[in-house]
């Protein structure tokens, strides 16, 4: 795209953006003749994907700002009008800049359309809006977050009526209708969409329901009673909008919360974390100082929408962090035993996990007569699959992803950082009344199991040239794949992407998953050990993600250092991969 090209779309841009702030953005952008810049923000539109809008903050067409957000809007409002009528939609936000801005320019636009907008009146998590579109009884949902990105990044998720991120048709239903339209958008002020009753706030009322839905998934609420006061809890939200239900869920318990004082209130430049994601170990690094300081017994962490949670507990005098697998595995363990012991495991169990999510989780579901069911990354296919089980009379009983996203509920549809802080104190609780660690818990479960080790390396590729890097080395890969990883033979390569089992010493292939296609690759290696490797469908990346694992009956620290060189072999030639692209 030339320089004339790029300069016209800018313009054109700046006639379409009702937005002082972005407007002048690229007026001064043109202005002062920054090309780079110009070309960045407009050699493409922002993508509508499959499960809405995230990108950068600012003015332009590949940018996220109020004109993108309309238009969007418009998209879903024309879907929802097709497929229902008037139709009705929930609206929350979180705490990053400009959230609260974009919620109401999309929930103007609903409003302009006919359909009538249920709005928090301040933020809230995500899986709150999840529950209060089933709860309201809405045809969609929208949540303007952008997770756990950086601060420069906002975006805008979308659900149906059953409470999940949108999946076929409907996904591919409103991005078509995203991608035709053009021209001016409608929208009517806030004052005369609630003067219409197009637009209500919602809030308390909401509030109260969930919080005593997550009260009602207490497997032992005696622990509560009998314990609850015995255990001191660090938190940090990391600015976002986990601390008001967090916290009153917690000390409605009467558990004794400290929340961090620099990261309690809602900031979204983040300003005390490079990024605020409980996976990342820095971010919980004030959490891990106050835990130190007052002599905590757990310390927790969410994302700024709060549907993700990471978890540290003591370890001799310090604390360690607990990954995501590892907690996943923890938590479906403490709630299969728990309904198992009280004699409560429903007909058709099944715990549903991803397909890079620890195989341990498979082995505890199973060792409690529980089948483990395979979806691909992304919540919404867990829960496609709790829509799916209302009919086939399968019963969910927990899920969750690596990236630490879990939800033990079906009202809501989302993975769910306040219920999995609700569950996660009782798992505690439930280990300090049995006179162990939640350490203990864990070494148990490998002892049982065997040890597994699981590791996610990133690689970025920005900029224009970065998705045709990404592609050749997804397409180098599918070619001419690995003979060997870590020194350990590939046996088995999955693709996806075309759903083929490859048996590698017979070559043999068979179409047998049964899985929408998705492009990612697996190698299943000779010991056990997986490989997979994934483009983000939210950043500019491959997520390369490694489980190794020694089978029961090794001693612990012996199968620790054993997969510990596994997994380090493994990650040397991922990196040369990457590098000889």
């Amino acid at each position: 795209m030339d320089r004339l090209e790029i300069e016209n779309k800018a313009k054109e841009y700046i006639r379409q953006e009702q937005n002082d702030f972005f407007r002048e953005e690229v007026e001064k952008l043109l202005g002062d003749g920054d090309f780079k810049e110009l070309e960045d923000r407009f050699y493409t539109d922002l993508s509508f994907g499959t499960g809405g809008l995230r990108g950068v903050i600012g003015g332009g067409y590949n940018r996220m700002n109020s004109f993108t957000v309309r238009r969007a809007t418009q998209g879903l409002a024309n879907y929802v009008k097709k497929s229902t009528g008037e139709g009705k939609a929930v609206i929350a936000y979180d705490s990053r800049n400009y959230s609260d801005l974009f919620a109401m320019e999309a929930a103007l636009v609903l409003c302009a359309n006919g359909i009538k907008v249920y709005l928090f009146s301040s933020l809230r998590p995500t899986p709150e809006l999840s529950f209060a579109l089933r709860e309201l009884g809405a045809t969609t949902g929208i949540v303007v977050t952008a997770s756990h990105n950086p601060a420069e990044y906002n975006g805008y998720k979308v659900y149906w009526s059953d409470g999940g991120q949108i999946v076929p048709p409907h996904d591919k239903g409103i991005i078509d209708e995203v991608r035709k339209v053009s021209g001016s958008i409608p929208a009517i002020s806030e004052e005369e969409a609630r003067q219409k009753g197009l637009l209500v706030s919602i809030d308390k009322e909401i509030d109260d329901k969930f919080i005593n839905m997550i009260k009602g998934y207490s497997f032992n609420p005696e622990l509560w009673k009998s314990h609850g006061n015995r255990i001191k809890v660090v938190f940090t939200p990391l600015h976002g909008a986990g601390t008001m239900l967090i916290e009153r869920v917690l000390q409605e318990m009467g558990v004794s919360v400290i929340t961090v004082p620099q990261q309690r209130e809602p900031d979204g430049d983040f300003p005390t974390v490079e990024y605020p994601n409980p996976e990342v170990a820095s971010a919980m690094k004030m959490a891990l100082d106050l835990a130190r300081k007052v002599g905590a017994d757990l310390v927790m962490g969410t994302d700024p929408d709060a549907d993700r949670i990471g978890i540290a507990v003591p370890s001799g005098n310090d604390y360690i962090l607990i990954n995501g697998n590892q907690l996943g595995s923890l938590l479906a363990d403490y709630v299969l035993s728990a309904i198992t012991e009280q004699g409560n495991l429903p007909p058709k169990p099944v715990l549903v996990k991803t397909i890079v999510t620890t195989e341990l989780q498979r082995l505890i579901a199973e060792s409690y007569g529980v089948s483990a069911v395979d979806v691909l990354t992304g919540f919404k296919y867990i829960a496609e699959k709790i829509r799916e089980y209302e009919d086939t009379g399968e019963s969910y009983i927990f899920g969750g992803e690596e990236s630490y996203g879990f939800l033990v509920e079906t009202e809501a549809r989302d993975k769910d950082a306040v219920s999995s802080a609700f569950l996660a104190v009782e798992m505690a609780l439930f280990n300090i009344a049995g006179g162990r660690s939640v350490l203990d818990h864990l070494n148990e479960l490998y002892r049982k199991h065997g040890y597994f080790q699981e590791i996610l390396i990133s690689k970025y590729f920005k900029g224009i040239s970065g998705l045709e890097i990404m592609s050749t080395l997804m397409e180098n890969l599918r070619k001419d794949h690995p003979r060997t990883l870590g020194g350990i033979q590939v046996t088995v390569v999955r693709d996806y992407r075309d759903g083929t089992t490859k048996n590698i010493s017979s070559g043999n292939t068979e179409k047998d998953i049964p899985l929408p296609s998705s492009n990612v690759l697996q190698f299943l290696l000779e010991d056990g050990s997986i490989m997979t490797a994934r483009p983000s469908g939210t950043e500019p990346k491959i997520k390369f993600y490694a489980s190794c694992r020694e089978k029961a009956g090794m001693e612990l620290s012996q199968a620790k250092l054993s997969v510990g060189e596994k997994i380090e072999g493994i990650r040397k030639d991922l990196n040369s991969l990457v590098e000889n692209i």
